[in-house]
């Protein structure tokens, strides 16, 4: 499956590899040579720490690329009326009497613990081109879902400041 990303998107991960080869990764083949240097690698703690953080950054490079060479494109216009990506949307939970304000967002940058809640996710692809005032159906599985109501629709500009999910 292809992973949709916004040019943004693109934008922020081609600038991360870019910092992990040319910064990451010289300090990281630096701390290998340091505690290699140290002598017995058989109990030198500090030479696997660093090759196992070396190792890390350079899974992270290949992560990315992949994730740029395969993704799918979306764009992340909408129409002023309407939710779309990387709107601000307030909602009304029925069931629960409560107001919750959640940005939608690409999967790559869902953060539950941010309300940054993803396009594919059961509330974000529910609520996608809905407008103020719609009583909205989010279905969790095929048994079960609740109601929201749009209350606000805020367009923001994707700043880039929503960081993506790194391991």
């Amino acid at each position: 499956m292809y992973d949709e990303l916004t040019a943004n998107d693109i934008k922020k991960m081609e600038e991360e590899i870019e910092y992990r080869k040319l910064v990451v990764r010289k300090d990281a083949i630096e701390a290998v040579k340091e505690a290699r240097a140290q002598g017995d690698l058989s109990e030198n703690f500090e030479y696997y720490a660093a090759k196992r953080d070396k190792n890390k950054n350079e899974g992270r490079i290949r992560y990315l690329e992949k994730m740029i060479k395969t993704a799918k494109i979306i764009s992340d216009e909408s129409k002023d009326d309407e939710v779309g990506l990387n709107n601000t949307v307030t909602i009304y939970f029925e069931e629960d009497d409560e107001e919750d304000t959640y940005k939608i967002v690409t999967t790559v940058r869902s953060n539950s613990l941010k309300n940054l809640v993803s396009i594919d996710s059961p509330l974000g692809s529910a609520l996608m081109g809905h407008k103020v005032g719609d009583r909205v159906f989010v279905r969790i599985n095929d048994k079960a879902g609740y109601y929201v109501v749009i209350k606000n629709i805020e367009n923001t500009i994707d700043d880039g400041t929503d960081a993506l999910k790194s391991f």
